[in-house]
Order: structure tokens, then C-alpha cells, then sequence
């Protein structure tokens, strides 16, 4: 099952790193799941590399909090609870309302028609049987307010945020009626950001951010 992430991701930099993000995308997708141990041995032989860069890669995922490391006992996929999830989102909340002001500030040309495309691609698929497309969109949309923020470091948080997102499993997208809010949400997003008013933009972010938390938790507590 890891071999395949290999064929997944890019080929360039060393072996590590190969090794690294494929373990990465194993995490993000579930495959390995959370509170999963992980044997470097184990690890070594499905991907047909040595130790050595399975440990340093393990050390890595550990500083992006992907991994959890014990001295005595070895590594394992980080746990997520509820407490993780409202730790996320209210990270991500603040996060997103500083990015997404500061994009609107700076307003470099083509944000507005880039979110505007991204929006129109999301509502073709609204019927969609499964929303793999809506999700891949959905995070193109966060990806062009983070891009145009012009700051490096809040660019890097946040994608640590996403890569945590991910790894709650189930999307929201799947609950009934999520689609639709989400669509309204990003529309108020675009239209501040178009008018120049960042304090809305801002706040118009923090509050789909509390969206999306509120429609996690309730979904984790009705299955």
C-alpha cells in the first residue's frame, strides 16, 4: 500500500525525501491512521529503502506534528481527538482572517478572477455523486488567498493547517446542505475582497471558518 505513494511524489531531492513525503501523503490520505505505530524496519522494507531514511523522515513529520516520538518505544501517528479539531480551527480561524486581509490589502492582480474561477469551477460540480472535484477546489480557494498574503511564514502555518484538516478523515462537504453554505460563504469572501474592505474579508473568513468547525464536531457526534 506505501509503495504506491511513491509513484505519487515528486522524484526530485534525496531519498529521504521521497520517503518522507510519501509517508506524508500516507498519513494526510489515512491510510495510516491515527495512534498507528510506526516500524522503522517495517516502513524500510514496504518502500525498499534502508533505515536510515525512513528515521530522518519520521524526525521530520514529527516536527510538523504529523508523527509522535518516544525514545523507548518508537514513533506513531499523531492522535486526533476533539480537543485536536477545536485546537485546529481555532488556529485556522485566526489565520485565514489575517491571510485573507492581508491579501485584500495587497490585492495583487488577478486574486479576484482567480477566486471568481474557482468559485464558478465549485458550483459545476455541486451535483456531484462524490465531492472529490469540490474538495480539490475547495482547497485551491484557501491556496489563492494564502498565495496572495505575500507573507511566507503564514503561508507555511497555514499549510500546516491544511495538512491537519486533512486528517480528520470525512469530509465536510459530504454533510447535507454543507455545499451550498460553503458556496455562500466563499461568495462573501470574493465580494469583500473585490470591494478592497479587509476588515470584512477578514471577518467574512473567520466566520467560515467557524462554519466548517461547528459542521465538524456535529457531524464526528451524529455517526
Amino acid at each position: 500500500m506505501l509503495r504506491a505513494y511513491l509513484a505519487t511524489v515528486p522524484k526530485h531531492g534525496s531519498t529521504t525525501d521521497v520517503v518522507t513525503d510519501a509517508l506524508r501523503e500516507a498519513v494526510l490520505d489515512g491510510v495510516l491512521p491515527p495512534s498507528t505505530w510506526l516500524r522503522e524496519g517495517e516502513l524500510a522494507d514496504e518502500l525498499s529503502v534502508s533505515r536510515t531514511p525512513v528515521r530522518e523522515a519520521l524526525r521530520r513529520l514529527s516536527d510538523e506534528g504529523l508523527v509522535v516520538r518516544n525514545v523507548h518505544r518508537g514513533s506513531l501517528v499523531a492522535p486526533m481527538t476533539v480537543d485536536d479539531i477545536l485546537a485546529v480551527y481555532a488556529v485556522r480561524e485566526m489565520l485565514e482572517g489575517m491571510a485573507t486581509a492581508q491579501a485584500t490589502r495587497r490585492r495583487p492582480a488577478g486574486l479576484v478572477d482567480d477566486l471568481s474561477r474557482v468559485h464558478r469551477e465549485m458550483t459545476e460540480h455541486i451535483d456531484d455523486d462524490e465531492p472529490v472535484a469540490l474538495i480539490k477546489l475547495e482547497l485551491e480557494f484557501h491556496r489563492v488567498l494564502r498565495d496572495a498574503c505575500g507573507n511566507p511564514y503564514l503561508e507555511r502555518f497555514l499549510t500546516q493547517i491544511e495538512h491537519a484538516v486533512r486528517r480528520f478523515g470525512r469530509s465536510n462537504l459530504l454533510v447535507p446542505g454543507r455545499i451550498r453554505d460553503m458556496l455562500a460563504e466563499h461568495r462573501a469572501i470574493i465580494e469583500a475582497v473585490a470591494s478592497g474592505d479587509a476588515d470584512a474579508a477578514s471577518s467574512n473568513a473567520a466566520e467560515h471558518m467557524r462554519s466548517a468547525r461547528d459542521v465538524r464536531i456535529r457531524s464526528m457526534f451524529s455517526t
